[in-house]
């Protein structure tokens, strides 16, 4: 029998949850995703110090001005790593807009097109590239926006469902809902632990892939943030779940048969009713779950300040 990794990629689209080149490289994942913590982390390995001195290069370039030089260098770092990750996949790199600008639809616009336009000036397609977005809704509405100019986004930090219903009526591409974190809330503020088949995480995600697949909503369901093998086995079946190079090893050691969890069929034999949003609506709902409104929040701030740390170590160079 194959080790479950292997079985696991039969069932769902397998996802590295890294900036690391080389564990993608190793565990030869389908598609990857970054955001700005892992970015800052790989920045900081002496094998990608070629890729921060060619962002710091190219920003000298753009301008005499340091504020745009820093901007310059940020975005084509975040790129830098992205191409040197596709070489290593046959899919797409999902790539983040900065979190300080989650609640700026015009500002996040902007940014996607610039992270497009460098991109296609080093010859890779739009279709490779998946811009990660927080899903707030200034993010979804700006996301919406994109799509329908055939730049396909990945809405990020999901923790409730009215993102989701968001995202897929705007027809997003692919969404993150966040299974670790929502777990890491539930287990805090409840004093206990889940099993994997009652993970608040677990189920969210599961809720939100038969909804979708019910519906026939085209949005890819990628569960991402996960803190142990259980909930990864839990939702086997699921569109694509992105995973940390740690956890991707685990699955990769763990042999014994793996069981498909989630299945259009049993999607399609739910009783479920489909939900209408505006934006009204949207944020009653998200305002209405502490866990939701707490963790989004949170994510953002997160992302931002590691942006701040990783535009510190630029600085520098610069």
């Amino acid at each position: 029998m194959t080790n479950k990794l292997e079985q696991f990629k039969k069932m769902t689209t397998v996802v590295a949850d890294t900036g690391d080149i080389a564990s993608i490289e190793r565990y030869t994942p389908q598609d990857a995703t970054t955001n700005p913590s892992l970015i800052l982390k790989a920045a900081a390995m002496p094998e990608y110090q070629h890729l921060v001195a060619e962002a710091v290069a190219y920003a000298k370039q753009q301008s005499p001005d340091p504020k745009k030089q820093l901007h310059a260098a940020l975005t084509k770092l975040a790129v830098n790593f992205g191409i040197e990750i596709l070489k290593l996949i046959p899919g797409r790199v999902s790539t983040e807009v900065d979190a300080r600008l989650s609640f700026d639809k015009a500002a996040t616009i902007k940014q996607a097109h610039e992270l497009i336009a460098l991109y296609e000036s080093q010859g890779i397609d739009r279709q490779r590239i998946l811009i990660k977005i927080a899903s707030t809704w200034e993010g979804i509405c700006a996301a919406e926006e994109l799509e329908r100019e055939g730049i396909h986004c990945n809405l990020t930090l999901m923790f409730n469902f009215a993102q989701a219903i968001a995202c897929a009526d705007a027809g997003i591409t692919l969404i993150s809902p966040f299974v670790g974190r929502i777990y890491d809330w539930y287990k805090k503020h409840n004093n206990c632990d889940y099993a994997a088949a009652e993970d608040p995480g677990v189920l969210f995600v599961s809720k939100v892939y038969h909804y979708f697949r019910k519906f026939d909503y085209a949005t890819v369901v990628m569960g991402a943030s996960f803190r142990n093998l259980g909930q990864i086995e839990a939702l086997a079946g699921c569109d694509f779940l992105t995973i940390s190079p740690n956890l991707l090893a685990e699955l990769q050691e763990a042999q014994g048969e793996l069981t498909q969890r989630l299945s259009l069929k049993e999607s399609k034999a739910m009783d479920l009713t489909k939900i209408s949003l505006d934006e009204a609506s949207f944020r009653w709902m998200l305002n209405d779950d502490a866990m939701a409104t707490e963790k989004l929040a949170e994510g953002i701030r997160l992302f931002a300040q590691d942006i701040v740390k990783l535009e510190q170590q630029l600085s520098t160079l610069l």
